[in-house]
C-alpha cells in the first residue's frame, strides 16, 4: 500500500468542469498519463492548476479535493502526459491513478466561431424548425465522422424515449447558449 500523498487540500471551484481522469504513472521520474474527455486537450494543457478528486473506487492515496501546480504538460502518442509539483517518481505518480481531473471552465481557451464545449450543449431544449421540442441534451457521442445529440425525449407507457440527431451542419440550424435552446431540421418520427 502507498502512503498517502501530501497535497494541498482545495475548494473546488464552483464553475468546476470534469475534463479527465489519470490514467497511469508515465515514466519514472513523476509523469503521469491523463485521459481526457475532449478530443481537444485544450483545457488540459491550458490549466496551470489541476483540481483532483480521488476515484469512488479503488485505491484512495487522499480525501476530498486537492490542487495539483503542474509543472508541465503535453500531448504525447496521442494522449496527454503531465508532471506536477510534489510528484517527482513513479510511486507518487502511480497514487494518483483514476484522481478525476477537474478545471475552472473560466479558464477553458475561447471557444471558435461555430465551435462549442459539449458541457455547455447539456442541458439545452431542442426543437425544430417548426416549434416542436424534441427534448434535451443529456450527452454527445462520438461516431466517428460526427458527434451526435443524444436527447431525453417525453415518457412513453412509462418509458423515457431517447432520440439520437447528428451534430452536423445538415440537421443543426442554430445553437443559442444565451437562449439554452438548439434549432434543428428534425421530424419527431425520424
Amino acid at each position: 500500500m502507498t502512503a498517502p500523498l501530501a497535497l494541498e487540500q482545495a475548494a473546488l471551484p464552483s464553475d468546476a468542469i470534469e475534463i479527465g481522469r489519470i490514467s497511469d504513472a508515465w515514466g519514472v521520474k513523476g509523469w503521469f498519463k491523463v485521459l481526457p474527455y475532449s478530443s481537444d486537450a485544450g483545457a488540459l494543457l491550458g490549466a496551470k492548476r489541476w483540481y483532483l478528486q480521488p476515484t469512488e473506487r479503488g485505491a484512495r492515496s487522499f480525501e476530498g479535493t486537492v490542487v495539483l501546480d503542474l509543472r508541465q504538460t503535453r500531448e504525447h502518442s496521442g494522449a496527454v502526459v503531465a508532471w506536477a509539483q510534489g510528484i517527482d517518481d513513479r510511486n507518487a505518480a502511480e497514487a494518483l491513478r483514476g484522481s478525476r481531473i477537474f478545471v475552472p471552465r473560466s479558464g477553458f481557451p475561447k471557444a471558435g466561431d461555430g465551435e462549442y464545449y459539449w458541457v455547455d450543449l447539456i442541458g439545452l431544449a431542442v426543437q425544430n424548425r417548426e416549434g416542436v421540442a424534441l427534448g434535451t441534451v443529456r450527452e454527445l457521442l462520438t461516431t466517428g465522422p460526427q458527434t451526435v445529440l443524444v436527447l431525453d425525449g417525453e415518457v412513453v407507457e412509462g418509458k423515457l424515449m431517447e432520440r439520437m440527431i447528428p451534430f452536423v451542419a445538415a440537421f443543426v440550424d442554430e445553437v443559442d447558449l444565451a437562449g439554452r435552446r438548439i434549432l434543428v431540421d428534425w421530424q419527431p418520427d425520424y
